[in-house]
Parts: C-alpha cells; structure tokens; sequence
C-alpha cells in the first residue's frame, strides 16, 4: 500500500513557476508508475503528466506538454511536478497519484486505472 502527501502548490501570477512535490510512503514506492492529475472547480478530473515504474518515459497531456516536467526520486521516495510559464488555465487542485499495477509499461491516462492518491495542493495562477 501507498500513501501519498503532495505538496507545494500556491498563488502565482501568469508566466512564474512552481514545483509540486509528493511524498510517499512504503518500500515499494520505485515499482509504481506515477502520475498527475488536476480537477478545476466545477470540471472532472484530467490528466497532466505521468511516468513509468522505471522512471525512463514520461509522458504529458498536450496542454502542458513543453511545460511541465514529471520526474521521481526513488531514494526520497518523492515524485516531482515542474511547472513553468503557468496560465491561468491551469489553475486546479493537483493530486499525485500511483497505478494500480506495479511495474506497468503501459501509459495510462485514465483516473480509474489508479489506485492511490493524496489529498491534493491547491494551484491557483493569477492573470
């Protein structure tokens, strides 16, 4: 089992940056793909980036793709979220989330096909 704490999220105006952390527990936090989603009010929850078990491919939803950066750092147990030049549409409550198979190849840009997730961080970009 996973729990999963993300953090980092704020108020910034159009064009800064922020980086979202997401703190997991448990041993076998390396053998899960992991992934980002948002949910902006009155809007279903999407996609944003996500990465393999083996941390070797990542891939983006093409809002951000160019933007945001997804990387992991297995020895801290950590997965990162990278935003740079933030629009106002990006403005959501982001969650990290890990797959519900360990060490799957397959890219899945699907909320059901996750299993674990954090609370959420609140980022809210300024015009």
């Amino acid at each position: 089992q996973v729990q999963l704490v993300e953090s980092g999220g704020g108020l910034v105006q159009s064009g800064d940056s922020l980086r979202l952390s997401c703190a997991a527990s448990g041993r076998t936090f390396s053998s899960y793909p992991m992934a980002w989603f948002r949910q902006a009010p009155g809007k279903e929850r999407e996609f944003v980036a996500g990465m393999r078990w083996s941390g070797d491919s990542t891939y983006y939803a093409g809002s951000v793709k160019g933007r945001f950066t997804i990387s992991r750092d297995n020895a801290r147990n950590t997965v990162y979220l990278q935003m740079n030049s933030l629009k106002p549409e990006d403005t959501a409550v982001y969650y990290c989330a890990a797959d519900r198979q360990r060490y799957s190849g397959t890219y899945r840009v699907s909320a059901a096909d996750y299993e674990y997730w954090g609370q959420g961080t609140q980022v809210t970009v300024s015009s």
